[in-house]
């Protein structure tokens, strides 16, 4: 059963002078291990963020590193959840995730799929 859905879009450019402009910004959106991605892979990861947030309701209180996107060993994009992310996805029941991430020219898209 789909319990939620969540889609994004990041403007590359625009997510890069975001993170320039504020030095902290990185550090409280990225894991440790994200953080020295070039930037399209810091945008497409930023967008499954702000996806599984949609797909969960967009709960208050969600902290960005709980959040990881990893890749398996045939490079296919996958989620790690931990902490307040994986709170709120136990409380309505997610079991599955499923993540397809892209990129075109400037922009970087997302979908998140949660399932139980």
């Amino acid at each position: 059963m789909i319990i939620g859905i969540g889609v994004d879009v990041v403007d590359v450019p625009r997510f890069g002078r975001q993170l320039e402009r504020t030095p902290g910004l990185r550090a409280r959106l990225f894991a440790p291990a994200e953080r020295e991605l070039n930037l399209r892979s810091l945008a497409a990861r930023f967008a499954a963020k702000e996806a599984v947030a949609k797909a969960l309701g967009a709960p208050a209180g969600m902290n960005w590193q709980h959040c990881q996107v990893l890749l398996d060993p045939a490079g296919a994009p996958q989620l790690q959840i931990d902490g307040t992310v994986a709170a709120v996805a136990e409380g309505k029941g997610v079991q599955t995730w499923h993540l397809s991430l892209s990129h075109d020219g400037n922009m970087a898209t997302a979908m998140v799929i949660a399932e139980g």
